[in-house]
């Protein structure tokens, strides 16, 4: 009784966190790359602020990050020693196609991640490969306005036509947007948006929604009819809302708040609209173009399996005047749970009730694809880590993991850590925040020698590997 033989231990990064060398070899500017660290952050992801180029006096993380580009070798190898079964990784959409809408992929860009690919196959490591994590070309967003516009479709199943044929043989299982339903919380982040005075905005952010799921479902078609042997997924920022009393408006307020996130994956898994979502948009007055061919292709085109990245749980009440904070997603503290120094509940029970949420509501294998733990790490003089924090919180999750598919009876693929090597963070763009099994010296301002060294957490993670999942202490 335990994982299944054949269970895929990992990690899991994105390009934009860890790649730097944001303009070498044609690749072109994202929206990633122009998210600086420091309070101008949050308005620049939310598309409060318009922000489409470098501006003076601001940090981006982005450009250097732990240049991972010219140093994939060594830190492969080092995923390698702790055993890894698969490396879940994206594609900078702005290394393929510079630009977004061009004709001719960049060549350079596309021998990169086969060098990627090939080096993992090496070490018997199985891509995971999310097509795009977060990344927008910034040309796309200036002439198009990002996922508001439908003609993204097109350029997005280019894309995925290109990247399926390239790496047929080498890549299996691919995943088609990195949590979807952040582009609700972080538009620009999410889908390129950034608001213009004056316009609706749950109408911009609905319709960007319908275009990216209508992209999903190409994806999914295009992957299948190039390689018959793809396995396509969906990837949510999963999480259950508790409400914070027992009281039936609170209970309903968390419902509805888990609706507005499965949503998007109701439609991936199921392949069509909601009663409840069509309902939310006729209710708010929102014309989304839905179009019998998007209807046929959302229905013939459902993906293969579920993914997921849970880092805590969230609870809400109807009288809410003030949220806590705690990731891009609204809530209140739970007075029963405690908390991480960015304000992140620690619960992993709650871990394992949302994989049983989602296994109940869809009936498709999941794929835990991120959880860990960001905290502040202080290195020795050798860079050594003493994290038996993080070792405590991975520990209690592989635990709640392990008994929702032994107790429960889910069925799980396998699980990757976020962020196995230190890397910038996506919501604040700070590296002190870290949460790797090796250590990178860089600071939040840029400077250190990116010198890779192994916390105490890499040992122990290579014993549960090994194990598959028993030996936890």
């Amino acid at each position: 009784m335990g994982f299944r033989k054949d269970f895929l231990w990992g990690g899991a990064t994105a390009a934009n966190q860890l790649e730097g060398a944001y303009d070498e070899d044609g690749r072109g500017l994202a929206n990633v790359d122009l998210s600086p660290v420091g309070e101008a952050r949050a308005s620049v992801i939310t598309g409060e602020r318009k922000m489409l180029d470098f501006e003076d006096g601001y940090f981006y993380p982005a450009k250097g990050a732990i240049d991972f580009y010219h140093r994939y070798k060594e830190d492969i190898a080092l995923f390698a020693e702790m055993g890894f079964k698969t490396y879940r990784m994206s594609i900078a959409w702005t290394r393929i196609f510079p630009k977004g809408d061009e004709e001719t992929p960049n060549e350079k860009g596309l021998q990169f991640y086969e060098n990627i690919f090939k080096e993992c196959r090496k070490y018997g490591i199985e891509p995971l490969v999310t097509i795009t994590h977060f990344d927008f070309p910034i040309h796309l967003i200036k002439e198009y306005g990002g996922w508001r516009n439908r003609k993204i479709i097109d350029f997005y199943k280019k894309l995925c036509e290109v990247i399926f044929r390239r790496y047929k043989g080498l890549v299996k299982y691919w995943l088609t947007f990195n949590e979807i339903n952040i582009l609700l919380h972080a538009p620009f982040m999410g889908a390129g948006i950034v608001f213009e005075e004056g316009e609706d905005r749950k109408q911009v952010l609905y319709t960007a929604a319908h275009n990216e799921l209508v992209a999903s479902a190409w994806a999914t078609k295009i992957g299948h009819e190039i390689d018959p042997e793809n396995k396509i997924g969906c990837m949510l920022a999963a999480g259950k809302f508790y409400p914070l009393a027992a009281k039936p408006e609170d209970v309903w307020t968390a419902l509805e708040k888990d609706r507005e996130n499965y949503f998007f994956i109701d439609v991936q898994v199921r392949g069509y609209y909601p009663s409840y979502a069509l309902k939310f948009l006729e209710r708010n007055n929102l014309k989304i173009d839905i179009t019998e061919e998007d209807k046929k292709i959302l229905k013939e085109n459902t993906v293969d399996f579920v993914s997921f990245s849970y880092y805590t749980t969230r609870c809400i009440s109807a009288e809410a005047d003030k949220l806590g904070e705690g990731n891009l997603l609204e809530s209140m503290r739970n007075p029963y749970i405690e908390v991480t120094e960015w304000g992140w509940g620690l619960d992993p029970l709650g871990f394992r009730t949302t994989i049983n949420e989602i296994y109940d509501r869809y009936q498709k294998p999941l794929f835990v694809v991120e959880n860990g733990l960001g905290a502040v790490d202080a290195p020795d003089e050798n860079g050594y880590v003493e994290d038996d924090y993080r070792i405590d919180y991975l520990r209690a999750h592989i635990k709640a993991m392990r008994d929702a598919v032994v107790l429960d009876g889910v069925d799980l693929l396998g699980y990757t850590t976020w962020g196995p090597i230190d890397l910038v963070s996506a919501g604040t763009g700070e590296m002190k925040k870290r949460y790797g099994f090796i250590y990178v010296d860089r600071d939040n301002d840029g400077n250190g020698t990116l010198k890779r060294s192994k916390k105490k957490s890499f040992d122990w993670y290579k014993k549960v590997i090994a194990s598959n999942g028993e030996d936890l202490e």
